[in-house]
């Protein structure tokens, strides 16, 4: 719970807020840090040969935060690059490459082998695109910035003890924009909790060992509380005038409902699943389980958790989606789906930041004011729901 806690607030930095200049030069921001860094066990050399070079902010840091694809596109178009059928032949092969250590680190973790490529192939592409910024120019230039408040600065800090600690050289410790590592993208303080040395040469190196980068992954997802044995979740079609309010509960009763997957294979009698519909009625329909939330532990964006989800299921050997997608169609922008946060608060319905992203909080709110309206209750913001919450014709 604490990870996923961690994972959100990450999130939400990244996605929200505003972003406030610290006061002073650069240089005395460095000098601040000293005093905790020291605190924290770090040594004057390690701290000097962190910041040696890095001269001031990068402006094209804090300029990048408000543009993450997984949350600014449509499912369907984020989908589109992140399961491709070249990323899914790319991780069929590593698969069969890096089988006898995919299996030993799925018998210790009970993380599917197929679930670890995904995560690794959405992160950094099997390792080919894991990002080339120096994370501590990163880290610094948002902690400077005070993007989110003290965040940043904590990651910084987190970071530093990494380098203290040698399982990585300053010039090697690259990653994204954010501040993410490696071919795993963990911040700082993910790594320091959950990143494994699992080719055991005394570092927990997820820069360049497969073996540690995907082992970290696995132990990663297994202290989020992934659940050995059960599903992401099924793309599923629908009976005709099934009754959407009832769209959480046992596998079971989904199947005694009339709900079949579409791949034709069975509903699992046991687990529990809420209906899923990204797109809303007339596009793609899925269970989701709590494995579901657990990938969104590890990023909290519905496109990622359903683009790990699916590529898992690809690199398996499972079928493409079976119902396509509504390209093209009218569909609420970041300003749009803020205002419907708005008009759902102003009502009661919804709690959540009124940031202009979609998500669970905004889903349920969305299921709730369809219910109360007697509209199908797809849990899916579209124009025509806020032109009605607005009253306007």
């Amino acid at each position: 719970m604490r990870a996923r806690r961690a994972t959100l607030i990450l999130a939400l930095a990244l996605l929200a807020g505003p972003t406030r200049a610290q006061d002073g030069d650069f240089s005395g921001f460095v000098a601040s840090l000293r005093p905790d860094a020291t605190a924290r066990g770090i040594s004057p050399k390690t701290f000097d040969a962190a910041f040696a070079g890095v001269q001031g902010p990068d402006p094209d840091v804090v300029a990048r935060t408000r543009r993450q694809s997984e949350f600014s596109r449509p499912v369907w178009d984020y989908l589109v690059g992140a399961v491709s059928g070249a990323r899914i032949a790319r991780g069929q092969a590593q698969g069969k490459r890096l089988a006898a250590t995919l299996a030993a680190i799925e018998a210790k973790t009970g993380v599917p082998r197929s679930v670890v490529l995904a995560f690794w192939g959405v992160e950094s592409d099997f390792g080919a695109s894991a990002g080339s910024l120096p994370t501590i120019r990163a880290l610094a230039s948002l902690a400077y910035a005070r993007h989110r408040g003290t965040l940043f600065r904590d990651e910084l800090l987190a970071a530093l003890q990494i380098l203290e600690n040698g399982d990585i050289e300053p010039a090697r410790m690259v990653g994204s924009w954010a501040g993410a590592m490696g071919q795993v993208q963990f911040l700082p303080s993910v790594y320091l909790r959950e990143a494994v040395d699992f080719d055991g040469d005394g570092r927990r190196d997820i820069w360049r060992s497969e073996a540690d980068a995907l082992a970290s992954i696995a132990h990663y997802l297994q202290s989020l509380g992934w659940k050995p044995g059960l599903s992401w979740g099924y793309e599923v079609s629908l009976p005709k005038d099934f009754d959407l309010t009832r769209y959480r509960g046992p596998l079971a009763d989904f199947a005694a409902r009339g709900v079949r997957r579409t791949d034709g294979k069975p509903l699992p009698t046991g687990g529990e699943a809420s209906l899923f519909l990204p797109g809303g009625l007339g596009s793609p329909v899925f269970l989701i389980t709590d494995n579901f939330e657990v990938i969104r532990g590890y990023n909290t964006s519905d496109s990622y958790a359903l683009a790990v989800g699916h590529l898992a299921d690809r690199l398996a050997g499972g079928p493409a989606l079976a119902v396509p997608w509504p390209n093209g169609a009218a569909r609420l922008d970041g300003p749009g789906l803020k205002r419907l946060q708005a008009g759902l608060a102003a009502q009661g319905l919804y709690a959540g930041e009124q940031d202009g992203r979609a998500g669970p909080k905004l889903r349920e709110a969305v299921r709730q004011y369809q219910i109360r309206e007697g509209l199908p209750a797809d849990g899916y913001a579209r124009p025509a729901l806020l032109e009605r919450l607005e009253g306007r014709p």
